[in-house]
């Protein structure tokens, strides 16, 4: 089950819904649950306070409760660490039930909200140690309370992935760099301090993208030698499985090859890839915002053909699991016909 943000966790405590949300899938034949994003414990990674923290008693007490109806039924399950960076919005904050938080603060490589809008200097050294450090303590969190993996967000345009694009990246100490192997560092480092705190046999999915949410057309790489100069230092300092986010995964990652991105982060690296991308459906996810039309079922077969040539090892399926948690079964027993088809409702709703 890919991560998707619900913001059902009032307070940023998830509850026994939340619980049940994820084990109907579970229970229905999803291998892996991947959470919603989490908050690390910064003071500038999130904007929402209904989405979950993995921090504070509560909180952690609330995800026990998760991990352990998940593993009643067979499930696993992995919380996805997230720190928005510059896409905090302050003026969204009256549609919070509850924010504490200051939203002017911000957490960024160079102070770039989007390409050519700079509106700060970017974060210190001190700062840039502290976050990693709080993504550590998140992982290290996660492996004590019984969670089965942990999943690094590095995708998106938020913070991470903010120091791996030269358009948010502006810096030119050991944080930036011309090129994307010299802006991998702080992924990299941060990788390296959840390894050291959660030993070596607990596995670290990251994720990462191409697109951003400030620029769908955004690309990191644009050649398979370029991406390699993000994905093997990542490889190096500890990362398990790569979980490589498109917004339609049939489509060709490079000119020249039918490889999708998983399949090049797979290629590259050796390591096992999480495909992901309007898995099942016949539109992705920002067309559907656009249209309260339910989204038809389609492209099954592809994906199964794709599964079946090796081209990578996971399928993340996200929009077609939230309104049918039998997806999996469906698709397992060749009963695509009777599969629920996504509507943006099933958005408002925690089933």
């Amino acid at each position: 089950m890919a991560p998707m943000t619900r913001a059902f966790s009032p307070g940023g405590v998830p509850g026994t819904d939340v619980a049940q949300y994820y084990v109907r899938r579970a229970a229905a034949g999803v291998g892996l649950i991947l959470t919603e994003g989490v908050w690390i414990d910064h003071a500038a990674a999130s904007n929402d306070a209904n989405v979950p923290r993995l921090f504070g008693e509560d909180a952690l007490e609330g995800w026990c409760g998760v991990v352990k109806a998940v593993h009643a039924v067979g499930g696993r399950i992995a919380p996805q660490l997230w720190h928005v960076g510059m896409t905090r919005k302050p003026e969204l904050e009256h549609l919070y039930d509850k924010v504490e938080e200051d939203l002017t603060v911000k957490f960024s490589p160079s102070g770039v909200v989007t390409p050519g809008e700079r509106i700060g200097t970017g974060s210190t050294e001190e700062e840039i140690l502290a976050v990693i450090d709080a993504y550590a303590r998140a992982a290290e969190a996660a492996r004590a309370i019984g969670f089965d993996a942990v999943e690094i967000h590095g995708a998106h345009g938020y913070a991470v992935d903010q120091f791996f694009w030269g358009k948010t990246n502006l810096r030119e100490d050991r944080w930036g760099g011309p090129d994307l192997a010299d802006r991998a560092r702080f992924g990299v480092e941060l990788v390296k301090a959840c390894r050291e705190r959660v030993g070596p046999d607990f596995p670290i999915i990251f994720r990462f993208s191409q697109w951003k949410l400030q620029d769908y057309s955004a690309r990191l790489a644009e050649t398979p030698e370029e991406l390699a100069e993000l994905l093997h230092p990542l490889a190096e300092a500890g990362v398990d499985i790569f979980h490589a986010s498109q917004r339609r995964f049939r489509e060709p990652a490079f000119s020249g090859s039918a490889l999708n991105l998983a399949g090049w982060a797979r290629k590259l690296t050796g390591k096992p890839a999480i495909s992901v991308g309007s898995v099942g459906l016949s539109r992705d996810l920002l067309d559907t915002f656009a249209s309260s039309e339910p989204t038809l079922v389609e492209g099954v077969s592809e994906l199964l053909e794709r599964m079946e040539a090796d081209e990578f090892d996971l399928i993340a399926v996200g929009r077609a699991l939230i309104s049918d948690p039998e997806w999996a079964l469906k698709v397992r027993d060749a009963r695509a016909e009777a599969i629920t088809p996504y509507s943006p409702e099933a958005l408002r709703e925690l089933v």
